[in-house]
């Protein structure tokens, strides 16, 4: 089977073809006044004359060397690295330059507004005329769908949720006992508001606490497939403006995380834990219960936070630790390891 070209027509729409000045402005870069089209994106091996590539990592420069890209999006410091025959778009942030042009070559695809046939709409909910929700899904009694929002087959928008405008909800997502802002993304399979893990002990076996808060998405926070984030037990589970979750993350009742964090998958956040800005958690990570991970904290892949950590610090390890002591450690084990043979 022969390779498809980046961003496959079944798949993904199309725009274009676009000028040389339109996309240096998408990019938010600088470009010599050449009368040029371009009608697509392209890696830099693969990338044609009519085609717009970028480099990020220094360790492609050959590869930029090397290309027959129309036009290719870098950082001033490349600039002698363009081959003669591309015209470089220069911007400081060459990837967030890329991230734009994909996106002008290749936007969301147009809703279609309205409900379709197989779709099941409680008579006292609102879904704005603009939404378009899709087959097989279901908008319960007193939910809210805002304008311009898409909620795809066979998901769940519950009793009382409301869906801020623009939003996406993917394939078989459940929202319940949720408030989403505006432009929330909710992909495929993700569970958000279900019960928190949380119970009694007593004499007769577990007693299941009832869980009475909600889960607040703010603005522009994206969910992962198959994630699950639970509501609060008594508080709400509050995901902050701008926060990045990543597939298979779990994320327990009354966890607190705030704006721009990023959060990659399989990482697990234990009940009332609470994560400052900027926060950033790696693959993996396990947090236990009720810590205050404060503001620009990094956490390693696979850490193991057991306790509080300070805004700025870098953790690895587990139990989590700053990575001097960690690196540290794992040099003298070495030492003593080679003594041994």
């Amino acid at each position: 089977m022969t390779q498809a070209s980046v961003g496959d027509a079944r798949f993904f729409a199309r725009s274009g073809p676009h000028s040389l000045a339109a996309v240096a402005e998408a990019a938010t870069g600088t470009a010599t006044d050449v009368a040029i089209l371009l009608t697509g994106v392209a890696p830099l091996g693969s990338a044609g004359p009519h085609e717009v590539s970028f480099l990020d990592n220094r360790r492609y420069a050959a590869a930029l060397e090397g290309t027959l890209a129309g036009a290719v999006i870098i950082h001033p410091d490349m600039l002698p690295r363009v081959p003669e025959g591309s015209v470089p778009i220069v911007t400081k942030e060459p990837y967030a330059g890329w991230a734009r042009v994909a996106a002008l070559f290749h936007p969301l695809r147009p809703l279609c507004p309205g409900i379709h046939p197989t779709a099941f709409v409680a008579a006292d909910a609102h879904v704005d005329p603009s939404a378009q929700i899709g087959p097989f899904s279901l908008v319960a009694s007193g939910a809210e769908v805002g304008a311009g929002c898409w909620i795809g087959p066979h998901a769940s928008v519950g009793d009382g949720v409301v869906v801020g405008q623009d939003c996406r909800v993917g394939a078989h997502a459940s929202l319940c006992c949720a408030i989403l802002g505006a432009r929330v993304h909710v992909h495929p399979g993700a569970r958000i508001g279900q019960d928190g893990f949380g119970f009694a002990t007593t004499e007769q076996g577990f007693l299941t606490v009832p869980h009475l808060g909600r889960v607040i998405l703010e603005d522009d926070v994206e969910v992962g497939a198959n994630t699950t984030i639970d509501r609060g037990s008594v508080g709400d589970t509050v995901i902050g403006r701008g926060t990045r979750i990543d597939n298979l993350v779990q994320i327990g009742h009354n966890v607190r995380i705030g704006r721009c964090c990023v959060i990659v998958a399989q990482v697990g956040i234990a009940g009332s834990t609470v994560l400052g800005d900027y926060v950033q958690v790696g693959g993996q990570a396990a947090l236990a219960g009720h810590l205050n991970v404060a503001r620009g904290a990094r956490i390693g892949a696979q850490a193991g936070v057991i306790s509080d950590v300070p805004a700025g610090a870098a953790l690895v390890g587990s139990p989590a630790q700053p990575r001097r002591d960690f690196f540290r450690q794992v040099a003298t084990v070495k030492r003593l390891a080679r003594r041994e043979e």
